[in-house]
């Protein structure tokens, strides 16, 4: 019999989700109605084009343990498809269908290095999504495009730029700079797909820059080194200086999910607290994240997949290593949260079976005080309603006010018209 469950979510912890059965049980019981809305993970993505590879798979009989060359092999033919259908339409001058035909691939290359791309052939569906992403992207009607930021206070086995996507808003110049939300990604969503956010705050006003955390997507940041995040952000705050059109005075972090637990580390560094107006942990772990009893269970719970094995390969150890060198990352046991800090807003599910909720109550108990909002009876990030709040507090904070934060979020699944 186990003991009672340490934590808020009681005896969830020692329940085994049914989509872990099988990669048919994870498509019925969690991500088929998520697909045919076309939100996360499936941003960008068309239920017409997963529903064929999903019947593959399931004819295959994946399920975990997988073989993730296996798996990301069955999405390759559908997204080559695609891209073709985007290569034609563009030579012929149809613009808008080459955009929506371009993302719908880059959709299907996501899901094929779902979560992390660790297996060959998933790190050339990370490469190949890229590629379909970008060349819809800058057909958009304001088009996204990458930027490479400088890594000047990087160290140097570390690379010597930061990808990020950056859109600014047509009337941003050095006369009317623009505020700014950075936006961290989480474990699993990079830069490709959270870009479905950017369209939104533009249309406010609001600049964005979006890019990957250490260990994840082309984040150059050494993901074993603790402080390695603090630098990412050094850097791309001097970049800042470089840009008359973006309000410095003004520039809001929101991480999410794992991107969380970064945001809540910058607020409470010198380059933080100095260029930051504020800082959102929208689901965002600090302490007990590293427990081995959470770890230990992580895997059979609300995330689709191997939770742990995949934390642990995004901070670049084993399994077995990260069980004990995972205590490194603690924001309370390395100190960060005794620190002076910007403005905070913490925001997560009180039933998160990602990140335990008690790590909410931990950056409370520390430090200066922050703000906070507990969405109850959700899981992990507590959407949509966390959304809203974060919405309001965001442009409240930077002048820009977000008055129908409902409105926003409307502008955000997929809609495809070909």
């Amino acid at each position: 019999m186990a003991s009672p469950s340490p934590y808020i979510i009681g005896d969830a912890l020692y329940k085994t989700a049914p989509h872990h059965e099988s990669f048919a049980a994870l498509w019925e019981t969690k991500w088929k109605p998520l697909c045919a809305k076309g939100i996360y993970p499936f941003m960008f993505g068309s239920i017409k084009d997963f529903q064929p590879v999903v019947d593959s798979i399931v004819e295959k009989g994946l399920k975990p343990p997988y073989n993730w060359d296996e798996y990301a092999e069955c999405f390759f033919p559908k997204a080559l498809e695609l891209t073709h259908i985007a290569e034609e339409a563009e030579a012929a001058g149809h613009t808008e269908k080459a955009c929506e035909y371009y993302l719908r691939a880059s959709a299907i290359y996501r899901i094929a290095r779902f979560p992390a791309p660790r297996s060959p052939k998933q790190k050339h569906a990370w490469e190949a999504g890229k590629a379909v992403f970008y060349k819809g992207a800058a057909l958009l009607e304001h088009p996204i495009r990458e930027v490479l930021i400088p890594h000047h206070h990087r160290h140097p086995h570390e690379g010597a730029t930061i990808p990020a996507n950056l859109l600014v808003p047509p009337s941003a110049s050095p006369s009317n700079p623009a505020p700014l939300v950075i936006i961290f990604t989480g474990l699993d969503g990079y830069r490709t797909e959270l870009a479905v956010w950017q369209r939104p705050f533009l249309d406010r006003g609001i600049a964005t820059l979006i890019l990957e955390i250490p260990g994840t997507g082309d984040s150059p940041a050494d993901p074993r080194d603790p402080t390695s995040p603090d630098r990412q952000l050094a850097s791309i705050l001097a970049f800042l200086g470089t840009r008359p059109d973006l309000d410095a005075s003004r520039v809001v972090v929101w991480g999410f999910s794992t991107g969380g637990y970064y945001a809540l580390r910058a607020a409470h560094t010198p380059a933080g607290r100095a260029g930051l107006l504020g800082c959102v942990s929208l689901g965002g772990g600090c302490h007990h994240m590293f427990d081995r009893a959470w770890l230990e269970r992580a895997d059979y719970m609300e995330y689709p997949f191997d939770l742990a094995s995949t934390l642990a390969y995004k901070f670049g150890y084993t399994l077995e290593e990260f069980y004990t060198e995972g205590a490194r990352f603690s924001l309370k046991g390395d100190g960060t949260l005794g620190n002076k800090c910007c403005r905070v807003l913490l925001v997560n599910g009180k039933l998160d079976e990602i990140f335990p909720i008690e790590d909410l109550y931990v950056a409370l108990e520390e430090g200066g005080p922050k703000e906070v909002r507990v969405v109850p009876e959700t899981k992990h990030m507590g959407e949509p309603m966390s959304f809203f709040y974060i919405l309001q507090w965001i442009g409240k904070l930077v002048g820009s006010p977000i008055e129908n934060p409902w409105e926003f979020l409307g502008g955000l699944p997929f809609v495809t018209k070909y």
